[in-house]
């Protein structure tokens, strides 16, 4: 699956500007990608939202456990992929018929909490269990949100092009064509909303999520972390390393 967007919509992460800047790698235009996209994976479907952004998805070299499905209403675009546990729970929860599948659970749960004020839409991802990443895109309010489960089972990528807008797509190759070293993992655990301050984690909405520089013979550019993750290896790096104590032999 594919989205891009405009920088109508999403603000360019400096952090993939600065790894694309230190090792310049050919980029393409974001025309370019998708193109090439819907080329390589015949048959696709593609959904262009006027200047804003792109969505393409294909059933071509799908895994039988994680699906890839499309669905709009209400202005709402959303590509999902995966598969999500509870969600003959969640259906009744929402009210939603039996054949209600997940792309249209994520829809409706974000529609009902995008109209009930104060809660964030972004707060539904709690109550999500299994494999999944979507790109989600509100066209009502240029809304964008994107989130990988937590066990990141769902390969998903982001990354910047040449005319600087910003893809995410679950094929690494693909977008390292169009991106470069401008490139990073999403993050598991994390989700990304526009209208809520960026890069945030689930469970911890509040901690930092910080971008490290990959080394030079990396593909991507940097890898997302978040904070207290980043923490806690540092503190098992300074215990391994600490040096004993010798006895002095009299």
């Amino acid at each position: 699956m594919l989205g891009v967007f405009s920088g109508e919509v999403v603000e360019v992460p400096a952090e993939l500007v600065a790894a694309g800047s230190r090792t310049p790698s050919p980029k393409t235009r974001a025309s370019e990608l998708v193109a090439r996209f819907i080329d390589s994976s015949v048959p696709a479907v593609s959904f262009q939202i006027g200047s804003l952004g792109h969505l393409a998805y294909s059933h071509a070299n799908q895994s039988p456990f994680r699906p890839r499905s499309f669905a709009a209403k209400d202005d709402i675009f959303c590509l999902f992929e995966g598969v999500l546990d509870n969600l003959g729970r969640l259906r009744q929860h929402y009210g939603l018929s039996k054949s209600a599948n997940e792309v249209m659970l994520v829809i409706e749960s974000y529609k009902a909490l995008r109209d009930r004020a104060p809660y964030p839409p972004s707060s539904m991802l709690a109550y999500l269990s299994g494999n999944f990443a979507f790109v989600l895109f509100d066209k009502s309010t240029s809304s964008l949100l994107v989130a990988s489960d937590p066990d990141g089972k769902v390969p998903l990528f982001w990354g910047i092009t040449a005319d600087g807008c910003v893809a995410f797509a679950d094929n690494l190759d693909l977008l390292k064509g169009s991106c470069g070293k401008s490139l990073a993992p999403f993050p598991q655990g994390c989700f990304y909303s526009n209208t809520l301050g960026g890069l945030k984690s689930f469970e911890n909405p509040k901690n930092k999520v910080t971008a490290i520089l990959a080394d030079e013979e990396e593909i991507c550019g940097a890898t997302f972390k978040e904070e207290r993750i980043i923490k806690s290896f540092l503190r098992q790096i300074a215990v391994f390393h600490v040096p004993r104590r010798c006895k002095v032999r009299r």
